[in-house]
């Protein structure tokens, strides 16, 4: 996961959007809100809740200042003019399937912030083992969904990487304020899929692959992938909270032990639970910004 996670951050460069000589502030913010978001690429070890929030956030800014772009007088007049330019397809095909990435993800995280809820409820109640193994299993029986929904959502990422850059630019020379638009709402796009690439990976973190003394459990966990070594030290949320339930389930009769552990493995789900939570709430923000620009991008091209 390190090392796939590294890949992908070096594919993504740092890059300023072209100005315009006389530039207005809105492409000053813009621009401004898009370098600090390539910087923010360029950190080690991103798969931390709070580190991928960071991403979302800074997302979402970039969004409300294309946004504000997009409501000055020349980006509406020049926009009127090109409606029919290859660009404009590219640029709503995009906004579509970032919308839809939004969403989905936003519903992984619903799911996944339930199968939470109710293991800790599971933990809380008296009774061992017998109150636990169900929970656990549809805990892991989530996990094992959301990483189906999570390639369909990578397909998307890569078909949405393929098409950009798939038509040419305004010409900057006749209208430089759109071909800073344009050039904006594109590395926008890269960025947005730099962020989801890393959300999509923290979501699906995992333990490491071991046996455990409960059958169903056992053949669930042993589906999973089989972690790397770089991967025994990159730890999130996520990853704590599946080491800690591997740890649960083979815990022999030793009462005090199974308290402990179970205490531990209750904090570490309450850490997942407001990661989770942040999350979503960092989706819901860039979800509106996304739907923002998008209609101002249409109300341009309908006047």
């Amino acid at each position: 996961m390190a090392s796939s996670t590294s890949k992908q951050q070096k594919q993504y460069h740092v890059r300023s959007i072209s100005l315009p000589a006389r530039s207005d502030p809105s492409t000053i913010r813009v621009a401004a809100e898009l370098n600090k978001l390539k910087a923010w690429e360029t950190r080690a070890c991103p798969l931390k809740a709070d580190a991928i929030l960071g991403g979302l956030s800074g997302l979402a800014e970039l969004y409300e200042c294309i946004h504000n772009l997009l409501q000055t007088p020349h980006a509406q007049q020049a926009q009127v003019s090109i409606r029919q330019e290859n660009w404009v397809d590219e640029v709503l095909d995009g906004s579509v399937r970032l919308l839809d990435l939004c969403d989905n993800s936003r519903n992984i995280l619903l799911q996944m912030r339930e199968a939470v809820q109710a293991l800790q409820i599971a933990l809380r109640r008296r009774g061992g083992e017998a109150s636990w193994e169900s929970s656990i299993n549809d805990y892991i029986c989530c996990q094992k969904k959301a990483k189906k929904e999570i390639e369909k959502c990578l397909g998307e990422l890569k078909r949405l990487e393929a098409k950009l850059g798939s038509s040419s630019l305004p010409d900057s020379d006749s209208d430089h304020h759109l071909s800073a638009a344009v050039d904006a709402l594109r590395e926008a796009s890269r960025s947005s899929i730099c962020v989801f690439r890393l959300l999509l990976s923290f979501i699906s973190s995992s333990s490491r692959t071991r046996t455990s003394k409960w059958s169903l459990v056992t053949k669930l966990l042993h589906k999973e992938q089989e972690a790397t070594k770089e991967d025994e030290k990159l730890e999130n949320e996520v990853k704590s909270v599946g080491d800690s339930l591997y740890a649960l389930c083979r815990l022999n009769s030793n009462y005090d032990a199974k308290v402990e552990r179970v205490r531990e493995t209750q904090k570490r789900l309450k850490a997942m639970e407001a990661s989770v939570e942040g999350l979503e709430v960092g989706l819901e923000r860039l979800l509106k910004s996304l739907i923002q620009t998008r209609v101002a991008l249409l109300n341009n091209l309908c006047l």
